[in-house]
């Protein structure tokens, strides 16, 4: 039973951003909904890296404790569930959950996360965020100098194998299909000894996650000990769209310092709204967020 309604914040999405938005409004004595489905997009990843004072933890391990320190503030109450569609309504802002229960709150929080949408290659589900990796700042200590493979095109294949190239040499880029290189890139990439391959990937050779290599349609056995792969996503749930949030050109929440979105009353914060995917940066914009609100309502009630 929930006991405060309306309330001044809700917020989707109780993980490592909504959790820091959380304490924020909380040690600010603000009325707070979480709303939280329990599965964060880190979930696969086995430890977690590039935070200080908790490098190389369990994300799981992570969040249960930051959620025992927001449960100690007293007005920050929890709801397990999905955000099933959000309205406003006059001034408030009206969360309906997949159960059929509704909330109403003056501001609202997006912390909800990315969804990603791995492509269907067998073997690559089962070992994403273990081998089959995202972030070098996240990942990349752990497999320095090993055999390591970037699955990208592009610019963002350009812009990984930099990153990658400081990590490890041993390094091989694959495209899964035609290559999307100009000629100066191709020069860049030819000049650092790294091969590109073209052909499809036919599927990735792993055991409990950890890979040993792909094999390409040319039925080429490639191994590697590591995979970099850029993968597409969507936001999470549609709320997004649903409030009409202007998204960038690469599909996050288009926020401005504040986190603020193109809505008014509706902040953004995390891998919603940020190309940078890590524990330390939803925090750190979450703690902005929850900041920001809080400053938005004194000024409309002091």
């Amino acid at each position: 039973m929930i006991p405060y309604a309306p309330f001044d914040v809700i917020i989707i999405g109780g993980s490592y951003a909504g959790l820091s938005a959380a304490m924020s409004l909380g040690r600010s004595r603000r009325q707070v909904l979480i709303i939280d489905s329990g599965l964060p997009c880190n979930r696969f990843t086995p430890h977690s890296h590039n935070f200080l004072t908790q490098d190389g933890k369990a994300p799981a391990e992570i969040a249960q404790r930051a959620r025992e320190q927001v449960h100690q503030y007293d007005t920050v109450h929890f709801v397990e569930g999905t955000a099933n569609t959000v309205t406003q309504v006059d001034s408030f802002f009206v969360v309906e959950t997949a159960t059929g229960e509704a909330f109403t709150a003056k501001k609202l929080i997006l912390a909800n996360g990315i969804k990603d949408n791995l492509p269907d290659i067998p073997g690559l589900a089962n070992a994403w965020g273990k081998t089959v990796i995202h972030c070098p700042y996240c990942h990349g200590y752990e497999f320095k100098d090993q055999k390591t493979g970037i699955l990208a095109h592009g610019d963002r294949a350009l812009h990984l194998a930099g990153l990658v190239y400081n990590l490890s040499k041993d390094l091989q880029l694959f495209t899964n299909g035609e290559a999307e290189f100009t000629a100066e890139q191709r020069t860049k990439l030819t000049k650092a000894g790294i091969l590109v391959h073209e052909e499809r990937i036919i599927s990735i050779s792993e055991k409990e996650g950890i890979i040993d290599g792909i094999t390409l349609d040319t039925g080429v056995f490639m191994p590697l000990q590591a995979l970099y792969a850029v993968i597409p996503f969507t936001q999470q749930g549609g709320v997004a769209d649903a409030l009409g949030c202007t998204l960038t050109d690469a599909g996050h929440i288009k926020v401005d310092f504040m986190q603020k979105t193109s809505v008014p009353g509706v902040y953004a914060c995390g891998d919603n709204s940020s190309p940078m995917r890590s524990v330390a940066l939803a925090v750190s914009t979450g703690s902005t967020a929850g900041a920001m609100v809080n400053m938005e309502l004194v000024t409309e009630s002091f």
